[in-house]
Formats: C-alpha cells, structure tokens, sequence
C-alpha cells in the first residue's frame, strides 16, 4: 500500500509512541513503522493510493455512465475515447456521417466540464484560423497575437481530412508539444489539451489523407459504426440526443480532472509487463506482416494507456488484459498490412495478440 501525508503540521515529540518505558532522553526513543502508522492513522493523516484510485474510478464511471444516456449501444468505445482523454492522449473517430462522432465528442467535454471548441475543416481553411493571427495594433503601433480556437481546453477538428495537408500540419506542435509558434513566438495551451479529430472514409469525395507524421501523433482510433437493433429503437423512441446532451452536468471540475490525470501516471507497470508491451511492439515490426511497425511513440502510448484502463477498472497495477484492451486501436491506424496480406490489418493485430505469450 502506497502512503502519503496529508499534512505538514508539526507533531509533538511528546505525543510520538515509544517503544521502552525506561529510556530518560529523547535520543533514546525508538520508533518503528508500525509505530508511526498507527499514530498517523489515529491523527487522520494518511491517504491509501487505494482509496485515491476508488475516488477516481467512481467519478470516472459516473461520466461514463452520463455518456451512454446520449451515445446508445456504444460502451466500449466510449470508453476507449475516455481512456484516451484520461492517458493526456489525441483520439481519432473514423466513420461514416451521422453515426454520432461529434455528438459523442461533445458529451465527453461536458461531462469533464472541460472548455470545448470545435473547428470545421473545409478546404479553404488555413493554418491561422486555427492558431491564430498577429494584427497590428495602430495605438500602440505593435503587432498583438489574436489566439484561435486552439486555445481551449478540448478540440474537436471535426472532418479533418477535408482540409488541406498544409492545414492538417498546423496540429502537429500543437498536438505534440502542448504549444504553438506562430511568426517565431511560442504560445503554451491550455492544460488538459485534447484533441478528437473526425474524418470521413477516404473512398469519399473532397477527402485528403492525414500524413503518417499526424496519424501518429493520434493515440488511438476508434470507429462507431451503425447502433444494434435495440440501441437503434431506443435512439428513435427518445428523439434527438442533442436535445439531452445540454442537460449533462460536468461530474468533476477541471482541477479534480487533472488530478485523476496525475493518478493514471502512479499507475505500476511490472517488469513482464513491460517485456509483454515489447514484444508486441517488436512483432509488428515483422516485414511479413506489416510494412512498417509502429513507433516508440506508439509503445509509450500503449503503457500510458493500459495505466489508465487499469484506473477506469478500480487498480493500481496494470495488467495484461489493460494492455489487450487498448492495443488494437492504438495500432490499427499506424499499420498497414503487407501486400501478401488479404486479410484487414485489423485481423492481423488480433492474431498478434493470440500469438505472444501472456506473462
């Protein structure tokens, strides 16, 4: 069990156990451990990473549980894109129109109570309309920096891919380095900064590829796909979701979700486990399967992640089954299977995830 102070207040010598009755100066105290535990149990000045992860967990589960009241028949994908949020990473929705990227993005920004904005990408969009621009300022006779819409908490870059490469690059420092440099001056984002691009499938019209260097930079992806039969009878019964999604009250304040935030980063990952997480890395890399395997940027998402799939499920160690859990939508985007391959690469992963041995 983790242990740490709740407080600094000074603490009597007198009032510390002893462990011998007959000892005249305080040099001869002896305190040991369980001593001082119990002292500071009786004085309220302990605080359990257990109880740390229970708080987190339940305040993680009530927004999950707001989420799915907008966005029917889709708990695991929630929950991925909350993982994603949770882990500091960038999300990707990959769909068809209408099945709910947006809505969905919206209700995980209100339920957090975080500062949302959203910028529609079209092809006449241009780098400054998303970081921002410098006007001159004739009173003062000095340029003033004018943010854009970067500048929030939550981004939603809603249709990514139908803006230009040269727009879809204006993310890239942004998404990276929480920050932007616009005419030689860096700009630090807000802190959470979060980004859910949407994109429709390429085989669609008007569409531009996001670059390899920007897929990589998203820590996962994730698809909606079309609501099962009782999902779908429940959305047409109860009428627009928008109508409801406005009625969400954020569960937690900002501060309060920096700190779960903070918890997913004391989250333990065992020695096999990091050995798992890299042998799964170096299997991607095999040229039979895949053209090229994913990253190290890629294998850091895959821990940082499984740590937060491990909170979101009440523990402070991450385990194996965190680790499948997130693995194929961190990888899928990043791969692409090898010609002699007919199989999606989706397939491929989960293969992958049969084959290596579980430590």
């Amino acid at each position: 069990m983790n242990i740490s102070l709740q407080s600094s207040k000074f603490i009597p010598l007198a009032s510390m156990p002893k462990r011998a009755e007959n000892h005249g100066t305080i040099k001869q105290f002896r305190l040991d451990l369980v001593d001082i535990l119990m002292f500071l149990a009786e004085n309220n000045m302990l605080d359990t990473t257990d109880n740390s992860i229970a708080d987190c967990q339940a305040d993680i589960l009530k927004a999950l549980g707001a989420i799915e009241t907008i966005i029917l028949g889709k708990p695991n994908q929630i929950r991925l894109a909350a993982c994603c949020l949770i882990a500091r990473g960038h999300c990707l929705i990959e769909d068809l129109p209408g099945v709910g990227k947006t809505t969905l993005s919206q209700s995980i920004a209100r339920v957090f109570g975080l500062h949302f904005q959203r910028i529609q990408f079209t092809s006449d969009l241009l780098p400054a309309d998303i970081l921002g621009v410098s006007i001159f300022d004739a009173d003062k006779q000095v340029f003033k920096f004018h943010p854009g819409p970067v500048f929030a908490h939550f981004i939603l870059a809603d249709e990514i891919n139908r803006a230009t490469p040269k727009t879809q690059s204006a993310l890239l420092e942004a998404m990276e380095e929480r920050q932007i440099t616009v005419e030689g001056s860096t700009y630090p984002l807000d802190e959470p900064f979060f980004v859910v691009g949407t994109q429709n499938p390429l085989d669609q019209s008007g569409t531009f590829p996001l670059p390899e260097s920007e897929l990589d930079r998203f820590m996962m992806r994730i698809t909606l796909g079309y609501p099962d039969q009782e999902a779908e009878l429940a959305l047409l019964a109860g009428g627009n979701p928008r109508a409801r999604l406005y009625e969400i009250k954020p569960v937690v304040s900002i501060e309060r979700f920096i700190e779960i935030q903070r918890v997913v980063d004391k989250i333990h990952c065992s020695e096999p486990l990091l050995y798992y997480v890299q042998h799964l890395i170096q299997a991607t890399r095999n040229p039979g399967l895949f053209v090229y395997g994913i990253s190290p940027r890629a294998g850091l998402a895959i821990i940082q992640a499984s740590k937060a799939w491990a909170l979101m499920d009440g523990r402070s160690h991450a385990e194996p089954g965190d680790v499948q859990a997130v693995f194929a939508a961190i990888a899928d985007h990043r791969l692409t299977a090898s010609e002699q391959h007919s199989r999606p690469t989706l397939d491929l992963i989960n293969d992958l995830l049969e084959q290596i041995p579980i430590p």
